[in-house]
């Protein structure tokens, strides 16, 4: 797009990159400011504020396909005097006919139209693995008390067409599967919230099927997997503690999105200086330790530490009388040493935000309060570790302890109907205020929720007199070498069984509705990827993808995915698994693990990425119709 306007002996020349809101935030995901002027370009700007007549440079104008927009691209390039010299127009979704039309009707416009496309880039990267569509409210409009079904309406067609661009770019068709809706009975009703799923899967269906007519170059046959889902599936995931490093810097640490704020000393020797860093995927530290366990990712930069004292004589100088060096001491040494380089500022700054996490871990007490999580979780605790553990733990803080119910809720919903909640909370001495983000799990948990209450008093008691419930089955893995790492989402079992062919038909039905043989579409995608309806590899590298080899994060290397161990091109057809209400950390690392573990890209997707406190508000907000997401922080 940004090279559209390199025609002819135009290349030298500068030009402006005009965008609306959404269009600036897509930008911003997805390169830096430092990227754009690289493609020649020297000022950007908001289409809805003045701006000064440029009439020797071109424009390119990155848009959302609305009415507004186009009557002010119209206005700008209209008339005797327009504001620039030729206009390149670039969709962000599809535009309607009646829009086209009235672009091609103004004859003064029409000879100064450079371009006229649709991008259909309206998602937004947060990793070379995940994406969200950035429907901050969704949880509200969706799951919300006051079933307001055209607001939910408005919010998925949004989301689906917003889905939907990120298979135009790919150039990738998927079968689209779905959670289906858990009918009980003749007699219940399905709700709004039970076909979320259902209506978001039949509303991509039908931007692909738009896409598969007006796409030059889209497959006509299926090239990949997409599993639609939404936040019932996995109550849990969103509130316990994660305890990689990743997880732990969101959860634990203050940082505003990726950026993180540290202390550094002062060059000139005065007061240590505030400096603002970002945590994202061109950090070759954080490449390599942010799925790792916290305990994992302190030993590995201790050894980090270790390796490059050793190996650096000035360094062994100061370490005289060969006694062993806590990280602390070896980040201090290696701060001192004259060739202090941007490698060794990177290493530092993850030493020190690692101690800080496992300073937090300590004096918070979360190593027990992480046992009892993942011991309710696998049915290893129940109601009577609970109170006990709220009854000695009177420090423990307000948040901790409200996560903890939550699970607890999600696991025995029963033992909050009536006085029983009151009493916990009471115990927990928790304000009503939190009351409700617990109550309001019963919204998250679809169908089964009524079939408990409407289940005979006989079976009723039998449940409750079951000695511990267990929200998870106990999986091996190689991994759990460390303490709480036993935890996993539910998605990492779903995405299994999709990759196996195993997920059932009539729980998560196919929109394609294909032939018969569709059962085993899974092993014929995964084991032929370079079909006829081969998935088209977008050429260039977005930064958020840039391969981890070069010193600045930088290259101009043309393979999306480089970056990860293996070249994605030699792997099975994508997955891609969309969770409508937030994902969570976790649930992106384990699209990172099943990628290896597969052999087949798994791609996470959903309307926002939240970290617990974001996750407990929005909660709060299910019920609380006088408020609004500003107003309301834990």
């Amino acid at each position: 797009m940004l090279r559209s306007a390199k025609t002819g002996d135009s290349k030298s020349t500068w030009k402006v990159l005009i965008m609306d809101k959404l269009t600036v935030k897509i930008m911003s995901w997805s390169c830096k400011m430092a990227d754009i002027t690289e493609e020649g370009v020297s000022l950007v700007e908001d289409i809805y504020r003045r701006r000064q007549p440029l009439p020797s440079m071109d424009a390119i104008y990155f848009i959302q396909p609305s009415k507004e927009n186009v009557i002010m691209f119209l206005s700008d390039m209209s008339g005797r005097s327009p504001l620039y010299k030729k206009a390149f127009v670039f969709f962000s979704s599809p535009i309607s006919r009646e829009l086209v039309a009235q672009v091609k009707r103004d004859s003064t416009v029409l000879p100064r139209i450079g371009a006229l496309r649709e991008m259909n880039l309206e998602y937004f990267p947060i990793d070379s693995q995940g994406f969200i569509t950035d429907n901050e409210r969704a949880l509200e409009d969706l799951f919300g008390d006051d079933e307001n079904t055209r607001r939910g309406d408005a919010c998925l067609n949004v989301m689906a067409s917003r889905i939907a661009t990120v298979f135009a770019s790919l150039r990738d068709f998927p079968f689209v599967r779905y959670r289906a809706a858990k009918s009980l009975d003749a007699n219940t009703m399905t709700t709004f919230r039970d076909l979320i799923p259902t209506k978001l899967a039949a509303g991509i269906w039908n931007c692909l099927a738009k896409y598969k007519q007006s796409i030059p170059n889209f497959p006509q046959t299926e090239t990949c997997e997409l599993l639609v889902l939404d936040r019932s599936i996995d109550q849990i995931a969103p509130v316990i503690h994660e305890w990689t490093y990743d997880a732990m810097c969101h959860d634990l640490l203050s940082m505003e999105g990726n950026k993180y704020v540290h202390e550094v000393p002062s060059k000139t020797g005065g007061a240590p200086e505030k400096k603002e860093v970002m945590l994202e995927d061109h950090d070759p530290v954080w490449l390599e330790l942010r799925h790792a366990h916290i305990a994992d990712a302190s030993e590995r930069l201790h050894e980090k530490m270790t390796n490059f004292v050793s190996k650096n004589k000035a360094a062994q100088m100061q370490q005289r009388d060969g006694s062993e060096l806590s990280t602390r001491d070896l980040q201090k040494m290696v701060q001192a040493l004259p060739q202090y380089s941007e490698q060794i500022d990177k290493l530092s700054l993850h030493v020190e935000i690692a101690a800080k996490i496992n300073r937090i871990i300590r004096e918070m007490g979360l190593r027990e309060l992480g046992q009892l999580q993942q011991d309710l979780v696998f049915g290893d605790a129940g109601m009577k570790e609970v109170i006990k553990f709220l009854t000695a733990k009177e420090d423990a803080t307000r948040e901790h302890k409200l996560r903890l119910l939550m699970i607890l809720a999600a696991i025995y919903p029963e033992k909050f109907e009536g006085e029983k909640g009151l009493n916990l909370m009471k115990l927990a001495k928790l304000p009503m205020d939190d009351m409700n983000a617990v109550n309001n799990m019963r919204l998250l948990g679809g169908a089964t929720e009524t079939k408990k209450s409407t289940m005979s008093s006989f079976s009723l008691k039998f449940d409750m007199h079951k000695k511990k419930r267990a929200a998870r089955k106990e999986r091996t893995s190689e991994e759990e070498t460390w303490q709480l790492s036993r935890f996993y989402p539910m998605i990492e079992e779903l995405i299994e069984k999709l990759c196996k062919g195993e997920l059932p038909k009539e729980d998560y039905p196919c929109m394609n509705d294909p032939s018969p043989s569709f059962h085993g579409t899974s092993q014929v995608l995964s084991s032929n990827p370079t079909s006829a309806a081969h998935s088209m590899r977008s050429r260039r590298t977005p930064t958020w993808a840039r391969p981890r080899n070069s010193d600045d994060g930088y290259s101009s290397s043309d393979s999306v995915l480089r970056h990860e161990s293996s070249d994605f091109k030699k792997l099975g057809n994508r997955i891609f698994v969309f969770i409508v209400g937030g994902a969570t950390r976790s649930e992106l690392r384990v699209c990172h693990k099943l990628t290896t573990k597969l052999r087949r890209e798994v791609v996470l997707g959903s309307s926002s990425l939240d970290d617990p406190p974001q996750f407990i508000t929005k909660l709060k907000l299910l019920t609380a119709n006088e408020l609004s997401l500003d107003d309301l922080q834990i």
